[in-house]
Protein backbone atom coordinates (compact mmCIF):
# COMPACT_ATOMS: atom_id res chain seq x y z
CA UNK A 1 0.00 0.00 0.00
CA UNK A 2 1.38 3.40 -1.23
CA UNK A 3 1.82 6.10 1.94
CA UNK A 4 -0.48 8.85 1.51
CA UNK A 5 1.79 11.48 2.34
CA UNK A 6 3.71 10.42 -0.72
CA UNK A 7 0.89 12.15 -2.87
CA UNK A 8 2.00 15.47 -1.45
CA UNK A 9 4.15 18.29 -3.49
CA UNK A 10 7.36 17.46 -3.30
CA UNK A 11 8.66 20.72 -1.65
CA UNK A 12 5.74 20.03 1.35
CA UNK A 13 6.82 16.67 2.08
CA UNK A 14 10.89 18.16 2.59
CA UNK A 15 9.44 21.27 5.27
CA UNK A 16 9.70 21.68 8.64
CA UNK A 17 6.41 23.04 10.68
CA UNK A 18 7.08 26.53 12.75
CA UNK A 19 7.61 25.72 16.59
CA UNK A 20 5.71 27.32 19.08
CA UNK A 21 6.87 27.89 22.09
CA UNK A 22 5.41 25.65 24.63
CA UNK A 23 2.18 25.75 25.73
CA UNK A 24 1.63 23.45 29.01
CA UNK A 25 -1.34 22.04 29.48
CA UNK A 26 -1.62 21.70 33.24
CA UNK A 27 -1.83 23.96 35.90
CA UNK A 28 1.19 25.77 38.27
CA UNK A 29 3.70 27.13 35.65
CA UNK A 30 4.51 30.32 35.33
CA UNK A 31 4.55 31.14 31.60
CA UNK A 32 7.37 33.64 30.54
CA UNK A 33 8.12 31.84 27.29
CA UNK A 34 5.41 33.10 24.41
CA UNK A 35 5.59 37.07 25.62
CA UNK A 36 1.84 37.00 26.01
CA UNK A 37 0.76 39.93 27.95
CA UNK A 38 0.08 39.50 32.10
CA UNK A 39 -2.79 41.33 32.07
CA UNK A 40 -6.41 40.35 31.28
CA UNK A 41 -8.24 42.54 28.25
CA UNK A 42 -10.39 44.99 28.29
CA UNK A 43 -13.43 44.48 30.28
CA UNK A 44 -15.43 45.74 27.19
CA UNK A 45 -13.81 42.87 25.51
CA UNK A 46 -16.09 40.23 27.69
CA UNK A 47 -19.29 42.64 26.95
CA UNK A 48 -18.51 43.20 23.79
CA UNK A 49 -18.72 38.74 23.20
CA UNK A 50 -21.22 38.14 25.05
CA UNK A 51 -23.26 40.46 23.28
CA UNK A 52 -22.08 39.13 20.24
CA UNK A 53 -23.06 35.44 21.38
CA UNK A 54 -26.71 36.45 22.72
CA UNK A 55 -28.99 35.03 24.80
CA UNK A 56 -29.37 31.93 22.18
CA UNK A 57 -25.78 31.65 20.18
CA UNK A 58 -28.29 32.36 17.51
CA UNK A 59 -25.87 35.44 15.75
CA UNK A 60 -23.28 32.58 15.47
CA UNK A 61 -25.30 30.31 12.64
CA UNK A 62 -24.41 33.39 10.06
CA UNK A 63 -21.37 34.35 8.60
CA UNK A 64 -18.87 37.41 9.96
CA UNK A 65 -18.79 40.36 8.10
CA UNK A 66 -16.39 39.35 4.86
CA UNK A 67 -13.67 41.79 4.73
CA UNK A 68 -14.30 42.67 8.92
CA UNK A 69 -15.10 46.52 7.18
CA UNK A 70 -16.36 47.80 10.57
CA UNK A 71 -12.81 46.55 12.12
CA UNK A 72 -11.21 48.26 9.00
CA UNK A 73 -12.76 51.69 9.48
CA UNK A 74 -12.04 51.51 13.45
CA UNK A 75 -8.24 50.35 12.74
CA UNK A 76 -8.15 53.58 9.81
CA UNK A 77 -9.55 55.99 12.17
CA UNK A 78 -7.22 54.98 14.98
CA UNK A 79 -4.03 55.36 12.41
CA UNK A 80 -5.40 58.57 10.93
CA UNK A 81 -5.42 56.26 7.47
CA UNK A 82 -8.37 55.76 5.58
CA UNK A 83 -10.62 51.92 5.19
CA UNK A 84 -8.61 51.27 1.77
CA UNK A 85 -5.59 51.33 3.83
CA UNK A 86 -6.45 48.30 6.06
CA UNK A 87 -6.25 44.76 5.68
CA UNK A 88 -7.59 42.77 9.06
CA UNK A 89 -6.63 38.93 9.30
CA UNK A 90 -6.71 35.76 11.44
CA UNK A 91 -3.56 37.24 13.23
CA UNK A 92 -0.70 38.81 12.39
CA UNK A 93 0.96 35.53 11.03
CA UNK A 94 -2.10 35.29 8.41
CA UNK A 95 -1.19 38.66 7.18
CA UNK A 96 2.82 37.55 7.04
CA UNK A 97 1.35 34.80 4.91
CA UNK A 98 -0.74 36.42 2.87
CA UNK A 99 2.20 38.71 2.03
CA UNK A 100 4.45 35.92 1.23
CA UNK A 101 1.67 34.42 -1.01
CA UNK A 102 1.38 37.53 -2.78
CA UNK A 103 5.10 38.48 -3.31
CA UNK A 104 7.19 35.48 -2.84
CA UNK A 105 8.03 32.42 -5.39
CA UNK A 106 11.10 29.86 -6.80
CA UNK A 107 12.01 32.98 -9.20
CA UNK A 108 11.11 35.41 -6.87
CA UNK A 109 13.04 35.64 -3.23
CA UNK A 110 11.53 36.88 -0.39
CA UNK A 111 14.20 38.62 2.00
CA UNK A 112 14.61 38.86 5.68
CA UNK A 113 17.13 39.46 8.30
CA UNK A 114 17.96 36.60 10.66
CA UNK A 115 17.74 35.91 13.55
CA UNK A 116 14.41 37.00 13.59
CA UNK A 117 10.81 35.85 13.82
CA UNK A 118 11.41 32.25 12.68
CA UNK A 119 7.86 31.85 11.44
CA UNK A 120 9.43 33.71 7.84
CA UNK A 121 11.53 31.27 6.18
CA UNK A 122 8.71 28.45 7.23
CA UNK A 123 6.39 30.62 4.91
CA UNK A 124 8.67 30.75 2.15
CA UNK A 125 8.85 27.33 2.05
CA UNK A 126 5.02 26.73 2.18
CA UNK A 127 5.15 28.38 -0.99
CA UNK A 128 8.09 27.13 -2.51
CA UNK A 129 9.60 30.02 -2.53
CA UNK A 130 13.38 31.43 -2.53
CA UNK A 131 14.55 33.17 0.45
CA UNK A 132 17.48 35.82 0.77
CA UNK A 133 18.51 35.88 4.44
CA UNK A 134 20.55 38.25 5.72
CA UNK A 135 22.72 37.97 9.19
CA UNK A 136 23.10 40.49 12.02
CA UNK A 137 25.83 40.81 13.96
CA UNK A 138 26.18 41.03 17.75
CA UNK A 139 25.69 45.26 17.53
CA UNK A 140 22.32 44.56 15.74
CA UNK A 141 22.42 47.39 13.66
CA UNK A 142 20.76 47.66 10.80
CA UNK A 143 22.50 45.76 7.85
CA UNK A 144 21.24 48.93 5.14
CA UNK A 145 23.37 48.23 2.72
CA UNK A 146 22.60 44.54 2.40
CA UNK A 147 19.07 44.69 2.35
CA UNK A 148 19.12 47.24 -0.62
CA UNK A 149 21.21 44.87 -2.27
CA UNK A 150 19.37 41.74 -1.94
CA UNK A 151 16.84 42.17 -4.79
CA UNK A 152 13.92 40.84 -3.38
CA UNK A 153 10.49 41.44 -4.34
CA UNK A 154 9.74 41.52 -0.46
CA UNK A 155 11.57 41.98 2.90
CA UNK A 156 10.36 41.50 6.16
CA UNK A 157 11.93 43.52 8.86
CA UNK A 158 10.92 42.83 12.06
CA UNK A 159 10.79 46.01 14.41
CA UNK A 160 11.35 45.72 17.33
CA UNK A 161 12.97 42.40 16.38
CA UNK A 162 12.02 39.10 18.19
CA UNK A 163 14.41 37.89 19.69
CA UNK A 164 16.70 40.68 21.03
CA UNK A 165 13.59 43.31 21.24
CA UNK A 166 16.07 46.19 19.81
CA UNK A 167 14.12 48.66 17.82
CA UNK A 168 14.75 50.33 14.37
CA UNK A 169 14.75 53.75 13.68
CA UNK A 170 12.38 55.31 11.39
CA UNK A 171 15.66 57.25 10.10
CA UNK A 172 17.39 53.83 9.29
CA UNK A 173 13.62 52.22 7.62
CA UNK A 174 13.40 55.18 5.63
CA UNK A 175 16.91 54.80 4.37
CA UNK A 176 15.84 51.22 3.57
CA UNK A 177 12.80 52.62 1.47
CA UNK A 178 15.12 55.20 -0.37
CA UNK A 179 17.80 52.13 -1.52
CA UNK A 180 15.42 49.20 -1.80
CA UNK A 181 13.06 48.48 -4.82
CA UNK A 182 10.79 46.22 -3.45
CA UNK A 183 8.05 46.06 -0.73
CA UNK A 184 9.50 46.49 3.14
CA UNK A 185 7.32 44.65 5.36
CA UNK A 186 7.75 45.74 8.67
CA UNK A 187 6.71 43.66 11.04
CA UNK A 188 5.58 45.40 14.07
CA UNK A 189 3.88 43.08 16.65
CA UNK A 190 5.52 44.84 19.71
CA UNK A 191 5.62 48.13 18.21
CA UNK A 192 2.96 49.94 21.16
CA UNK A 193 6.30 48.60 23.99
CA UNK A 194 8.63 50.99 21.58
CA UNK A 195 9.50 54.67 21.99
CA UNK A 196 8.46 54.81 17.71
CA UNK A 197 6.73 53.00 14.61
CA UNK A 198 6.74 53.22 10.97
CA UNK A 199 2.91 53.94 10.81
CA UNK A 200 3.90 57.59 9.89
CA UNK A 201 6.21 56.87 7.09
CA UNK A 202 2.96 55.56 4.93
CA UNK A 203 2.00 58.86 3.53
CA UNK A 204 5.27 58.69 1.54
CA UNK A 205 6.15 55.41 0.85
CA UNK A 206 3.80 53.48 -1.21
CA UNK A 207 5.91 50.31 -1.10
CA UNK A 208 5.89 50.55 2.49
CA UNK A 209 3.81 47.79 4.20
CA UNK A 210 3.12 47.86 7.99
CA UNK A 211 2.08 44.78 10.71
CA UNK A 212 0.43 44.76 13.50
CA UNK A 213 -1.32 42.52 16.01
CA UNK A 214 -3.70 41.98 18.99
CA UNK A 215 -2.26 39.23 20.36
CA UNK A 216 0.59 41.49 22.33
CA UNK A 217 0.04 44.80 23.09
CA UNK A 218 -4.43 44.29 23.64
CA UNK A 219 -3.77 40.97 25.56
CA UNK A 220 -6.04 38.66 23.03
CA UNK A 221 -3.21 36.17 21.75
CA UNK A 222 -6.45 33.70 21.92
CA UNK A 223 -8.71 35.55 19.84
CA UNK A 224 -6.59 36.12 16.27
CA UNK A 225 -6.84 38.95 15.04
CA UNK A 226 -4.16 40.61 12.82
CA UNK A 227 -3.87 43.40 10.37
CA UNK A 228 -1.63 45.42 7.77
CA UNK A 229 -1.67 48.86 6.82
CA UNK A 230 -0.68 49.68 3.35
CA UNK A 231 -1.19 51.47 -0.06
CA UNK A 232 -4.70 50.37 -1.27
CA UNK A 233 -3.75 48.70 -4.30
CA UNK A 234 -1.10 46.02 -2.03
CA UNK A 235 -4.54 45.92 0.38
CA UNK A 236 -6.36 44.78 -2.84
CA UNK A 237 -3.54 42.37 -3.49
CA UNK A 238 -4.63 40.90 -0.19
CA UNK A 239 -7.83 41.00 -0.46
CA UNK A 240 -7.56 38.66 -3.49
CA UNK A 241 -5.87 36.17 -1.74
CA UNK A 242 -7.27 35.77 1.49
CA UNK A 243 -9.48 33.52 2.41
CA UNK A 244 -13.97 34.65 2.38
CA UNK A 245 -14.43 34.75 5.87
CA UNK A 246 -10.57 34.85 7.26
CA UNK A 247 -11.85 36.48 10.41
CA UNK A 248 -14.93 35.19 12.79
CA UNK A 249 -17.55 36.88 14.17
CA UNK A 250 -16.21 36.28 17.91
CA UNK A 251 -12.66 38.42 16.98
CA UNK A 252 -13.86 40.90 15.05
CA UNK A 253 -15.93 41.75 17.99
CA UNK A 254 -12.92 41.66 20.38
CA UNK A 255 -11.15 43.71 18.82
CA UNK A 256 -13.57 46.08 17.88
CA UNK A 257 -14.35 46.46 21.73
CA UNK A 258 -10.33 46.01 22.80
CA UNK A 259 -9.65 49.15 20.50
CA UNK A 260 -11.76 51.40 21.90
CA UNK A 261 -10.66 50.84 25.23
CA UNK A 262 -7.41 53.26 24.81
CA UNK A 263 -7.41 54.14 28.48
CA UNK A 264 -7.02 50.80 29.68
CA UNK A 265 -4.70 49.59 27.65
CA UNK A 266 -2.71 52.61 28.18
CA UNK A 267 -2.30 51.78 31.62
CA UNK A 268 -1.06 48.23 31.03
CA UNK A 269 1.09 49.18 28.25
CA UNK A 270 2.58 51.49 30.76
CA UNK A 271 2.89 48.86 33.58
CA UNK A 272 4.23 46.35 31.06
CA UNK A 273 6.94 48.36 30.30
CA UNK A 274 8.02 49.60 33.51
CA UNK A 275 8.69 45.96 34.41
CA UNK A 276 10.19 45.52 31.90
CA UNK A 277 12.97 48.23 32.46
CA UNK A 278 13.37 47.19 35.86
CA UNK A 279 14.29 43.65 35.03
CA UNK A 280 16.70 45.06 32.40
CA UNK A 281 18.35 47.02 34.99
CA UNK A 282 17.80 43.99 37.24
CA UNK A 283 19.95 41.69 34.65
CA UNK A 284 22.46 43.53 33.14
CA UNK A 285 23.61 46.44 36.29
CA UNK A 286 22.79 43.90 39.23
CA UNK A 287 23.40 40.46 38.06
CA UNK A 288 26.39 41.88 35.58
CA UNK A 289 24.81 39.86 32.29
CA UNK A 290 24.57 41.06 28.57
CA UNK A 291 21.24 42.08 28.34
CA UNK A 292 20.03 44.08 24.87
CA UNK A 293 17.68 47.37 25.46
CA UNK A 294 14.54 46.01 24.82
CA UNK A 295 11.79 48.16 23.04
CA UNK A 296 9.83 44.94 23.20
CA UNK A 297 7.31 42.68 25.97
CA UNK A 298 10.29 40.66 26.60
CA UNK A 299 14.14 40.90 27.59
CA UNK A 300 17.00 39.11 25.92
CA UNK A 301 20.17 38.12 27.91
CA UNK A 302 23.12 36.43 28.29
CA UNK A 303 23.42 34.32 31.90
CA UNK A 304 26.21 34.00 33.64
CA UNK A 305 26.71 31.25 36.05
CA UNK A 306 29.09 31.45 39.40
CA UNK A 307 32.34 31.85 37.90
CA UNK A 308 31.14 34.40 35.55
CA UNK A 309 31.02 31.82 32.39
CA UNK A 310 28.66 32.32 29.33
CA UNK A 311 27.71 30.36 26.47
CA UNK A 312 25.17 28.03 24.92
CA UNK A 313 26.00 25.67 28.05
CA UNK A 314 24.98 27.97 30.72
CA UNK A 315 21.92 29.03 29.03
CA UNK A 316 20.93 25.65 28.71
CA UNK A 317 21.77 24.92 32.01
CA UNK A 318 19.38 27.99 33.38
CA UNK A 319 16.56 26.86 30.98
CA UNK A 320 16.61 23.77 32.28
CA UNK A 321 16.77 25.16 36.27
CA UNK A 322 13.87 27.13 35.53
CA UNK A 323 11.72 24.52 33.83
CA UNK A 324 12.63 22.33 36.77
CA UNK A 325 10.49 25.08 38.95
CA UNK A 326 7.91 25.19 36.45
CA UNK A 327 9.25 28.40 34.72
CA UNK A 328 9.22 28.58 31.08
CA UNK A 329 11.47 31.04 29.33
CA UNK A 330 12.79 30.55 25.73
CA UNK A 331 16.09 29.15 24.52
CA UNK A 332 17.25 29.19 20.99
CA UNK A 333 20.25 26.79 20.54
CA UNK A 334 20.30 26.72 16.79
CA UNK A 335 21.66 30.12 16.06
CA UNK A 336 25.65 31.04 16.86
CA UNK A 337 24.07 34.93 18.12
CA UNK A 338 21.17 33.44 20.01
CA UNK A 339 22.44 30.12 21.61
CA UNK A 340 24.02 31.51 24.80
CA UNK A 341 21.02 33.78 25.84
CA UNK A 342 17.62 33.66 26.88
CA UNK A 343 14.64 35.01 25.43
CA UNK A 344 12.00 36.23 29.04
CA UNK A 345 8.85 37.51 28.68
CA UNK A 346 7.67 40.04 30.82
CA UNK A 347 4.88 39.40 33.21
CA UNK A 348 3.81 41.06 36.29
CA UNK A 349 5.74 42.66 38.90
CA UNK A 350 5.00 39.54 41.24
CA UNK A 351 5.69 36.80 38.49
CA UNK A 352 9.42 38.24 37.66
CA UNK A 353 9.68 38.62 41.26
CA UNK A 354 9.55 34.80 41.64
CA UNK A 355 11.41 34.77 38.17
CA UNK A 356 14.41 36.64 40.35
CA UNK A 357 14.18 34.62 43.28
CA UNK A 358 14.87 31.46 41.16
CA UNK A 359 17.78 33.30 39.30
CA UNK A 360 19.44 33.99 42.57
CA UNK A 361 19.30 30.29 44.25
CA UNK A 362 20.86 29.25 40.12
CA UNK A 363 23.49 31.62 40.44
CA UNK A 364 24.43 30.17 43.94
CA UNK A 365 25.01 26.87 42.55
CA UNK A 366 28.53 25.09 41.16
CA UNK A 367 29.19 26.18 37.70
CA UNK A 368 27.99 24.66 34.41
CA UNK A 369 30.68 22.21 33.27
CA UNK A 370 32.54 23.74 29.76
Amino acid sequence: MSDPASFSLPHVAKLHAYTPGLQPGESGWLKLNTNENPYPPSPRVAEALLREIGSDGASLRLYPNPTSAPLRAALAKHHGLKPENVFVGNGSDDVLNLLVRCFCAPTAAAGFTWPSYSLYPVLVEIQDGRAAMIEFDRTMRLPLEKIAASHTKAFFLTSPNAPTGVGFANAGIEKILASFHGILVVDEAYAPFAGENAVPLLARYPRLVVVRTFSKSHALAGIRVGYALAHPDIIGLLDRVKDSYNVSRLSQAAALAALGDTSYYDAIIGRIKATRDACVAEFSTQRGWFTYPSQANFIFTEPCDARGGTGPNVAKALYDFLFARKILVRHFPSHALTASFLRISVGTDDEMLVLSKALDEWQKQKPTPA
